[in-house]
């Protein structure tokens, strides 16, 4: 194989992981971000709320 191909695929690898990560955490932070909370709060009680 080229040092080409590895070098890129090497980059490719590291900005994928870097690229979910951020993903992640930016997810993580919405869910937990105290602003949310009721939003959430209200919604995981609809299903027990009768009509």
């Amino acid at each position: 194989m080229s040092q080409t191909y590895l070098t890129l695929a090497n980059f490719a690898q590291q900005a994928g992981v870097i690229f979910f990560m951020t993903i992640f955490l930016g997810v993580i932070a919405y869910a937990f971000w105290p602003k949310n909370r009721e939003k959430f709060s209200s919604a995981a009680e609809l299903p027990l709320k009768e009509d």
